[in-house]
């Protein structure tokens, strides 16, 4: 004798869940989906740690650059290495001093590299310039005032501002000072309470 549940369900094949080919495919697109995110997270890490190594080698190249600067004399035209530690990593720096067309001016190349990188490879380079100033330093200060206009004869009142009775003055009486003289401060009106 039959089951009375026997008609309404039928046995069914192949209904009881994913087969073995749909399981690994899917296995094989998740591993694919994980391997494409690790790669991105180890090229970040990768590309942090380079930023922090040029950053740090672009301060040591600075710093010999402005060391050189702070010296009373120029660098001597030559290379020179030596090797520093910072952020407790040892670095070598290779500095060449040129001179340039300008005969107060030197040119110094500062190239900088991890201790354990191979001559030939180079982190950063920095370029800076060391210059004998042109004037003294306690030379008085330049005084940007001045008798009379430029191009002119010199016939002015003699005060600087131009509106002499001669040719030196300004020819336009307008409010707008003349633009190779620099703009006077304006006085206050007095208080006529005072």
């Amino acid at each position: 004798m039959k089951s009375p549940n026997a008609d309404r369900h039928p046995a069914r094949a192949g209904a009881g869940g994913f087969t073995l080919i749909e399981v690994l495919a899917a296995i094989v697109i998740v591993a694919l989906g994980m391997l494409g995110v690790i790669t991105a997270v180890t090229q970040t890490a990768r590309n942090g740690t380079y930023l922090r190594e040029k950053t740090l080698a672009h301060w040591i190249a600075m710093n010999v650059i402005t060391e050189q600067r702070l010296q009373p004399s120029p660098p001597d035209v030559s290379e020179t290495s030596d090797e520093v530690e910072s952020a407790g990593q040892r670095w070598i720096w290779q500095m060449t001093v040129t001179q340039t067309s300008v005969q107060s001016m030197r040119r110094m190349d500062v190239s900088v590299r991890p201790a354990e990188w191979p001559e030939e490879r180079t982190l950063t380079t920095v370029t800076g310039f060391y210059g004998e100033a042109i004037s003294p330093a306690t030379a008085a200060a330049l005084s940007w005032a001045s008798t009379s206009q430029p191009g002119g004869d010199g016939g002015g009142d003699g005060d600087g501002d131009g509106e002499g009775d001669g040719d030196g003055g300004n020819e336009d009486d307008d409010e707008s000072p003349a633009p190779d003289r620099p703009n006077r401060p304006q006085q206050p009106p007095d208080d006529p309470d005072e």
